[in-house]
C-alpha cells in the first residue's frame, strides 16, 4: 500500500472515531508502527489530525464563517492561561495593537482598569470591552465590519495602519505551521493582521495547541517574522522544536491541560 492510501485510510478511521492509537492503525493496516508515525506526522504537517501521546485525535475545523461568539468555549481554559501569560508583556504608557479572535479578546478582558495604554483594534468586542477604562486610549480602525468577526477590515483599515508605530501587537491566528506560517480563514482579516505586523517593533501571537499543524486559506506572515508565540502546555514537543528552528521565540504555559482530550 503506497503512503497516500494508507494516510487515506488513517484519516477515514479518525474521522469515524474522532481518534486512533498508532497500535490499532498499524494492526488495521498491516504495516509497522514506524511507519504510521511517520504517516501521522506527515498528516499533522497538513493540518488534518493532532498528535497525542501513543496515537492522534482529529482536528476540529473552525469554519471562517463561525461566528467568533459560537467559538467561544474552545480550549477556554487554555485560552485563558495563554492571555495571562500576554498580559505579562504589556506595560504601562505602551501603545499596543490587539487583533479580532477569541483567544485576543480574552487578553483585553484581563487588562486591568487602572492600566495606562494606548490601544490600536479592528475588533469592536476588545473596543467595547476596553471603552470603560479611563486610562486607555483606543484607536478603532475603521473599515467593512465582518459579521463573524465583529471585525473592520478593507482600505480603510488598511490605510489607518500604514499611518502608525506600535510597540507590541497581539495577534490570533487559525494555523501556524513551518512551510507558510502564519494563516487565518478569512483572507481580508489576513491582511490587517499582516499590516499591523509591520507597523509593530514586536509580534505576540496567541495560539492554542489546535492552531499548530494547520495551514489555512489567507496567509499571514512566515514564522521569521513573528518573536513570540504563547501557546498551552498541549504542543507536542516536536512541534514547539519545529517552530522556534524558523526564529520565534515560543513560551508553552504550563498547568493548562484542562480542556486536552485523554492520549491513546
Amino acid at each position: 500500500m503506497y503512503a497516500a492510501e494508507r494516510q487515506r485510510e488513517i484519516m477515514s478511521v479518525i474521522r469515524l472515531r474522532d481518534r486512533a492509537s498508532v497500535q490499532d492503525l498499524a494492526q488495521a493496516l498491516g504495516v509497522t508502527p514506524e511507519t504510521v508515525r511517520r504517516d501521522l506526522t506527515a498528516l499533522e504537517r497538513r493540518g488534518l489530525l493532532r498528535r497525542t501521546h501513543g496515537g492522534a485525535v482529529h482536528v476540529e475545523r473552525v469554519s471562517f464563517s463561525t461566528p467568533v461568539t459560537d467559538r467561544a468555549g474552545v480550549y477556554d481554559a487554555e485560552k485563558d492561561a495563554i492571555a495571562a501569560g500576554a498580559l505579562e508583556r504589556i506595560v504601562d504608557d505602551s501603545t499596543i495593537g490587539i487583533d479580532a479572535g477569541t483567544t485576543t479578546i480574552k487578553l483585553a478582558e484581563l487588562i486591568p482598569k487602572t492600566s495606562r495604554l494606548t490601544v490600536v483594534t479592528y475588533s469592536l468586542i476588545v473596543a467595547s470591552e476596553l471603552a470603560a477604562h479611563p486610562g486607555v486610549q483606543i484607536h478603532f480602525l475603521g473599515g467593512q465590519i465582518q459579521e463573524n468577526s465583529r471585525a473592520a477590515v478593507g482600505t480603510w483599515a488598511l490605510e489607518h495602519i500604514g499611518r502608525i508605530t506600535l510597540d507590541q501587537v497581539f495577534l490570533s491566528v487559525d494555523g501556524i505551521n513551518t512551510r507558510h506560517g502564519l494563516s487565518t480563514h478569512n483572507l481580508a482579516e489576513a491582511q490587517v493582521k499582516a499590516a499591523l505586523m509591520n507597523a509593530a517593533r514586536h509580534t505576540v501571537v496567541m495560539a492554542d495547541r489546535s492552531k499548530f499543524g494547520r495551514e489555512e486559506f489567507g496567509r499571514v506572515a512566515p514564522l521569521a517574522d513573528v518573536d513570540l508565540i504563547i501557546t498551552d502546555a498541549g504542543v507536542s514537543a516536536e512541534q514547539l522544536a519545529e517552530v522556534r528552528e524558523q526564529g520565534p521565540e515560543v513560551i508553552a504555559i504550563p498547568g493548562s491541560r484542562a480542556t486536552a482530550p485523554p492520549a491513546e
